[in-house]
This record gives C-alpha cells, structure tokens and sequence, in this order.
C-alpha cells in the first residue's frame, strides 16, 4: 500500500493571517488553481485508487477538485482535522498572544488548550486514523489522504514510529505532497513536501 499525503491549497486564513486549526476557512481562488495544478501532476504520475479526505472546507474543497480530476472515489473522515485549537481559531496571532499567552516552558503535552485539545490527544488522534485508514482500506493500492499541515505531520510521525516528544517535523506547503509505501517489512519513504507542480505559479 501506498499513502500519499497531501496538503491543501491556499486558504482565506493564509491571508488574513489568522489561526486556523478548526477555524473552517475556504480555499482561495489561487487555493483553487493550487489544487488543479496538484491534480493533474498528480494523475499524471501517482493517481490514487482512493481519497480519504478531512471534512474542512479547504481539505475537502481541495480533494473535490483531485476527484474531479481522477474519477476517484472520495470518503470523508473526521479524524484528518486539524489541530483542535480551541479558543485560538479564527483569532491573529497578535490577539491570540494577548488574550491567551503561552505558559513559561509551553503548555505540557497532555494539557489541551482551552476548548480544544491537547498535543497528545492530537498524535493519538493521528494514529488512529492512520490504523484506520490501513486497516479498512488494506484493499487500495494507493490512497490519497487530503488533509492539513499539522495532521500530516503527525501522521508521518506515526508511520515512522517516532516518540511523541521529538524535535522531528515535517513541514508542509500548499498542496504539498508526501509518498510513503508500506510492505510488511517496513515503510519507505518515497517523497516529502513535493511541491513540482507549483514551479511555476
């Protein structure tokens, strides 16, 4: 099996410069053109059999996008959102510092920020999608997972069994892509952040 990652497009928080997390904020018009171009590269070289997408509006407006580009069959799941950031979504940063500063040291992982959840709630939330995913859909060959940047790098985490504490991340831009394939032996990571279908924007 396959998985490849796949972040979404530009959204209207991006500009606005606000959280976003489950802020539910919709794709821009170069969100959209990000998405197309991420579609045809895509079934150009790694089409999916699948795609598993976050229900956010700028995850799911992307994956609607690749489906229309790959005839692919497109499920929802609730466990591909974002970071539950609580109180913080919507909110700029300056504002977000004012009315909720950040503890001296950060905020231990297994505290969840106000209304939201906490950094372990977030992994653990990750690997059971990821089990999930690998589990009930083990008949795929290649599943596209449309999702957000924090959630893909957790899930990469996961797939790579890194602790929970560690200094690892993996960053990713708009539509960027990530390929892992998994065997029974081990999982090869193929690609990280392949943004090629972007060059020339």
């Amino acid at each position: 099996m396959e998985l490849l990652m796949i972040r979404h497009g530009q959204s209207e928080a991006d500009l606005l410069h606000v959280h976003e997390g489950r802020a539910d904020f919709s794709l821009t018009k170069t969100g959209e053109v990000q998405a197309a171009r991420m579609s045809q590269y895509v079934t150009d070289n790694f089409i999916p059999d699948l795609i598993i997408t976050s229900p956010l509006k700028r995850a799911h407006q992307t994956a609607i996008i690749l489906r229309e580009y790959t005839g692919c069959e497109l499920l929802i799941e609730n466990d591909l959102m974002e970071f539950n950031n609580g109180v913080l979504a919507g909110l700029t940063r300056e504002e977000a510092l004012r009315k909720y500063p950040i503890p001296d040291g950060g905020r231990p992982i297994h505290v969840p920020i106000e209304g939201g959840e906490s950094e372990l709630e977030f992994r653990m939330r990750a690997e059971k999608a990821l089990h999930k995913i690998c589990t009930d859909y083990a008949q795929y060959n290649r599943i596209a997972i449309v999702s957000h940047g924090g959630m893909i790098s957790n899930l990469l985490k996961s797939l790579l069994e890194l602790p929970i504490v560690t200094q690892a991340a993996f960053p990713t831009g708009d539509t960027g892509l990530h390929l892992v394939e998994i065997t029974a032996e081990k999982k090869i990571v193929r690609f990280l952040n392949r943004q090629e279908h972007l060059r020339y924007e």
